[in-house]
């Protein structure tokens, strides 16, 4: 492939800055393929699955091609669920996130129909939405395609599973007829042809294959942790793995840069490896890395771009890869020659849904760890130490049975040995010495954080029914389940708002789950959750009515039990 930076793609700077931005480095395969021919006006279908990075492939020529300067509906997306919608145009917003004047819009069914009515009037130009609220619109004339330059079909083969085919045609068919249309599949099955036939004119076809993970010795594990105590989880991590050298993949330059400084001030022997440092620098990283002066090497995607060193025992996942494709490249540099390897990824509640859409196209179990303790971490770290010390007391014995008398160091302790102090005093204030110098036993504060911590995260994932909170919801819950009526927990309380859940008790959903999502995704304490009630196919939550477009903001965005939730008001009875 001839192109391998944006640079290469003939994008405005603009656009350039919002990539850099968004951290990537250099196009994936399918955006190579396809922004160039996007940019030239032709018709295209793309065979390639989630994670290869689509919404980019399509999504930076479509604002190249935008004109700012009018406010009509120039570039249409058409996507199977309402989340992949809201997703598309989260992703089009952030690398618009340099041009002025352009407007990017999600519609979809469950969110208030007038909203969308209001943005629409007010002008944009880029739509993202679900071919049912899209025909919608049309049909009442809130939306009008008769300037668009662009319509993309993403996920064309999930759509016509759904039973859109339909309303996909009635879009196409509103569309003026020298429009773009680009046209996105993880498959090509007869449907799907039967429209590219119909409604594009001479497309351009490309496909990307995924590659499949051949190294069967690397075991895979990730760990959900909050944001702002990544760094530090990442440390408990390391310090429980026995490893030689390991490789830590951060998403961004500046990233890895923040995050050598942090590793390297708590001790471990670290160094940067990225796109910034000039050859010379960055052939002195590599020589330390493969001699014996580093543990850590922390990196992004392109810097370890042909890496060649077979002795890396693990490789983090510090920022979850873009794509899948870097995912199998990344944990690639461990379980080399025959050699076991560990890789271990880093989500935030956010992000779980990646590592199942990984595991999923990888075919790789990727089992969820629990994060060690502080406790445990120093338990650890004094075994290590106690092994080392007494090691060392064997080579000394040794040393001293080779040449008949005592070494200097036997001499010193004889110095400070008196009446008042004895051999164990004195072994045991260089054993205390040791561990305050090495940090390995936690101070008493940090024990105490990390217990309410835990506390805290107990309250997200159980039921509060255990403390009374809920009289007989473990009842009322196991009654769902059986199919004889919906879980119920306390009454209403005033000034509360009531949401609607596309998830109930056919999903396995309970109440805990309800409180330890809407807890995690927004930072409220879990007190602030009303009455839960918990139907087959849907559920009713009841939280404040001041942060209840906090709570739906957030909770449409996440996962609960590995489903997709939509959430809405839900409307009186």
């Amino acid at each position: 492939m001839s192109q391998t930076n944006f640079s290469d793609l003939n994008l405005c700077k603009e656009l350039l800055k919002g990539v850099v931005d968004l951290g990537f480095e250099e196009p994936s395969p399918i955006q190579a393929l396809a922004i160039p021919l996007v940019l030239e006006g032709r018709d295209l279908v793309g065979q390639a699955q989630t994670g290869t990075g689509k919404t980019a492939a399509f999504g930076l020529p479509a604002l190249q091609k935008i004109n700012a300067r009018s406010k009509k509906t120039q570039a249409l997306v058409l996507c199977p669920t309402r989340e992949l919608a809201v997703q598309v145009a989260g992703e089009v917003s952030a690398l618009a996130a340099h041009l002025r004047g352009i407007a990017v819009l999600p519609v979809y069914g469950g969110q208030a129909l007038d909203r969308q009515i209001r943005a629409l009037q007010r002008g944009v130009q880029f739509v993202v939405g679900t071919p049912g609220r899209v025909l919608d619109h049309l049909e009442r004339g809130t939306l009008n395609l008769e300037h668009l330059e662009l319509l993309v079909l993403d996920e064309a083969d999930e759509m016509l599973d759904m039973g859109f085919r339909e309303d996909i045609e009635s879009v196409l068919t509103e569309a003026p007829e020298n429009c773009q249309k680009i046209c996105f599949s993880a498959t090509m099955p007869k449907d799907i042809l039967s429209l590219i036939q119909s409604h594009m004119r001479e497309p351009e076809f490309v496909r990307i294959q995924r590659k499949e993970i051949t190294v069967a010795e690397i075991e895979q594990v990730y760990y959900e942790v909050r944001p702002y105590r990544k760094a530090e989880s990442l440390c408990l991590v390391l310090d429980v793995q026995d490893f030689n050298k390991g490789i830590v993949f951060c998403s961004t330059k500046l990233g890895a840069d923040e995050l050598a400084s942090q590793l390297m001030a708590r001790g471990y022997q670290a160094d940067v490896l990225h796109g910034n440092l000039s050859q010379g620098q960055r052939d002195r990283v590599m020589g330390r890395f493969r001699g014996d002066s580093l543990d850590l090497l922390v990196a992004t995607d392109v810097a370890a771009r042909g890496l060649d060193i077979d002795d890396v025992d693990i490789v983090v996942n510090f920022d979850v890869p873009f794509d899948v494709e870097s995912y199998v490249h990344r944990i690639g540099r461990t379980g080399r020659a025959g050699r076991s390897g560990k890789a271990i990824t880093f989500v935030t509640a956010r992000e779980s849904y990646k590592v199942r859409e990984i595991s999923r196209y990888t075919k790789a179990e990727i089992r969820r760890g629990q994060l060690p303790s502080k406790r445990e971490v120093s338990d650890l770290k004094t075994t290590r130490l106690l092994g080392e010390v007494l090691a060392s007391v064997e080579a000394m014995r040794e040393a001293r049975q080779d040449f008949k008398k005592a070494d200097r160091y036997t001499l010193l302790l004889e110095s400070l040995v008196d009446d008042e102090s004895s051999e164990m005093d004195v072994a045991a204030a260089l054993l205390k010495m040791l561990i305050e110098r090495d940090q390995i036993w936690p101070s008493a504060a940090e024990l105490e954080a990390e217990k309410r911590e835990q506390e805290e995260q107990m309250r997200r994932y159980e039921s509060r029914s255990d403390k009374g909170a809920r009289p007989g919801g473990h009842r009322d819950e196991r009654a769902a389940r059986e199919g004889r009526g919906p879980v119920k927990t306390r009454g209403r309380r005033p000034n509360m708002a009531r949401l609607f859940f596309n998830l109930g008790s056919k999903g396995r959903v309970t109440p805990s789950d309800f409180v330890g999502a809407i807890t995690g995704e927004t930072g409220l304490p879990g007190r602030v959750v009303g009455d839960i009630e918990i139907h087959d196919r849907f559920s009713f939550v009841e939280v404040p009515e001041e942060h209840a477009e906090t709570i739906m903001k957030a909770m449409s965005k996440t996962q609960i039990r590995g489903l997709r939730v939509a959430v809405d008001i839900a409307k009186p009875v």
